[in-house]
C-alpha cells in the first residue's frame, strides 16, 4: 500500500489532466472551507489541469456553487462543477405532469427550480424526489419507515438526489437521503440513485471536462477524490478511474485518529472494498 501519511497532491499530480473532487468532507465541511484544500486543487489548476467538482449535493449546481461562495471557496478552486441535483432535475422533466411528493427540508426546494411540476403529499403522488430528511439535525431513517412501506405499497418511484447516506456536518454526522433511499429499497421499492458511485454524474463531469480541454479526456489521466468508500471510491473504481482517498471526512472515527489514520483499519476498509486506491491523505493539500 502507498505510504498513505505522506501522499500530498502534487506527488499524483503530473499523472493526471484531469480531478474530479467530490466537495463535501474534502473542500468543506459544511461549515467552513479547508483553505488547504482549496489551495491544492487551485494550483493543480494553475499548471494547467482541469478541476470539475462532483458533488451528491441535491440542487442544482448553481445553487451550490451560491453555497461555496459563503463558505469562501475561491473560484479558482475549480473549473466546473455537477450535482445530483442535476441529474434529477433530467429525471423530473422526463415526467412532466406527473405529480411528485418532495421528501426532504425546504432549503432543497430550488432543485425543481424552472421546471413546471405538480407537488402532492406521497399517498397521493405518482412519484417521489428524496432530497434528504425533514429534519435531519433530530430524526433517524428509521422515523419514516411506515411512510415509506405506503409509498412501496403503492409502487411509487423514487429518485434520490443524493446517494449519501451520511455527511459530516462541521465534527457532527448527520444521515442523506441515502439513507431513505436504501431503506425504501430494502422494503421492495424501486430508486434511481442520481450521484456517486453511479455512472451518469461521472459521464457528465467527463462530457464537461471534455468540451472544455476541447478533445477526449483518457481515464488514465483522471484522478477522483473523495473521503466515502461508498460513494466515491466505489464510483471511481467502477468508472476506470484512480483514487485519492481523504481520510479525515465520514471515515475518521472508524480510522482511529482523525489527523493519523490506523494501517490496520486502512488495510481493512480497502479489502472490504475490493480495491487500493492511488494515494490516501489525512487532507487534501498540496
Amino acid at each position: 500500500m502507498t505510504d498513505y501519511l505522506t501522499e500530498r497532491l502534487s506527488s499524483l499530480a503530473p499523472r493526471y489532466d484531469v480531478l474530479l473532487s467530490d466537495v463535501w468532507g474534502v473542500v468543506h465541511n459544511g461549515v467552513a472551507a479547508f483553505p488547504e484544500a482549496c489551495d491544492a486543487l487551485a494550483r493543480f489548476r494553475s499548471g494547467g489541469g482541469q478541476v470539475v467538482l462532483i458533488t451528491n449535493a441535491p440542487r442544482p449546481s448553481a445553487a451550490v456553487i451560491e453555497q461555496l461562495d459563503r463558505l469562501q471557496v475561491p473560484r479558482a478552486a475549480y473549473d466546473d462543477i455537477v450535482t445530483s441535483g442535476d441529474i434529477t432535475r433530467s429525471v423530473i422533466r422526463s415526467r412532466a405532469g406527473q405529480r411528485v411528493f418532495h421528501l426532504g427540508p425546504p432549503r432543497d426546494r430550488p432543485i425543481f427550480d424552472g421546471i413546471e411540476v405538480r407537488f402532492a403529499d406521497h399517498g397521493d403522488a405518482d412519484y417521489v424526489v428524496c432530497t434528504g430528511l425533514f429534519h435531519d439535525d433530530r430524526e433517524t431513517p428509521d422515523d419514516y419507515r411506515a411512510m415509506l412501506g405506503g409509498m412501496q405499497a403503492r409502487n411509487l418511484f423514487m429518485a434520490c438526489a443524493n446517494p449519501d447516506v451520511v455527511v459530516e456536518r462541521g465534527r457532527h454526522l448527520v444521515y442523506c437521503a441515502g439513507a431513505l433511499a436504501d431503506l425504501y429499497r430494502s422494503l421492495g421499492g424501486e430508486v434511481l440513485y442520481a450521484g456517486k458511485p453511479h455512472r451518469p454524474i461521472y459521464d457528465e463531469a467527463l462530457d464537461k471536462a471534455a468540451q472544455a480541454r476541447g478533445r477526449p479526456i483518457l481515464a488514465r489521466r483522471v484522478l477522483a477524490i473523495g473521503d466515502s468508500i461508498r460513494t466515491d471510491f466505489t464510483g471511481a473504481r467502477e468508472r476506470g478511474l484512480d483514487f485519492l482517498f481523504v481520510t479525515s471526512g465520514i471515515h475518521a472515527e472508524e480510522l482511529g485518529a482523525r489527523d493519523r489514520p490506523e494501517r490496520a483499519a486502512l488495510s481493512e476498509m480497502f479489502a472490504a472494498a475490493g480495491g487500493v486506491p492511488a494515494g490516501v491523505t489525512a487532507r487534501l493539500r498540496w
